[in-house]
């Protein structure tokens, strides 16, 4: 994880910023079915594990136990970029962190924030005309979604006065 992509001074509000403090947004599905599934699976899998005869156990070689735990290893990172991804709106920049990667915009760099009905997450749309996703904000976490997009565009009309 690099070093710069984690803010300590980040907290979780409703304000969109307008209130001088950071306020940061959260895919709230993608962590709670992760850690459900994801904790389901290795579960179930340790479970099977034991419960294999060691003949049976014997068999698998240890590049097959490696390959195992390799794949545990890469859905666990791609969770984990999930889980990560926010939007973070301060007083004088937006930090959109998508992954492992993390871009910052000044207020006069954005000029909005969009999440059609459908889409996966919102987009941000920037003055030099590119857009960029803002995985962040999650379509499928419904109305909390569409709060948070109008937090942002109350956000982003409020610092492009």
């Amino acid at each position: 994880m690099p070093a710069d992509s984690e803010d300590p001074e980040e907290t979780t509000g409703a304000t969109g910023g307008a209130s001088g403090g950071p306020t940061t947004w959260r895919p709230l599905g993608v962590r709670l079915s992760g850690a459900l599934f994801g904790g389901l699976l290795m579960v179930v899998s340790v479970a099977a594990w034991v419960r294999l005869d060691p003949e049976i156990k014997a068999v698998f070689t240890p590049f097959e136990r490696v390959t195992t735990l390799l794949i545990y290893a890469g859905a666990f990172a791609a969770w984990y970029a999930l889980v990560r991804s926010r939007v973070t709106a301060t007083s004088d920049r937006l930090v959109v962190v998508n992954g492992f990667k993390r871009r910052e915009f000044a207020w006069a760099q954005v000029i909005a924030v969009r999440l059609p009905k459908g889409a996966p997450w919102a987009t941000v749309d920037l003055a030099d005309g590119t857009s960029i996703p803002a995985m962040g904000i999650q379509g499928s976490d419904g109305g909390r979604a569409r709060a948070a997009v109008l937090a942002l565009r109350e956000a982003i009309a409020q610092h492009s006065r």
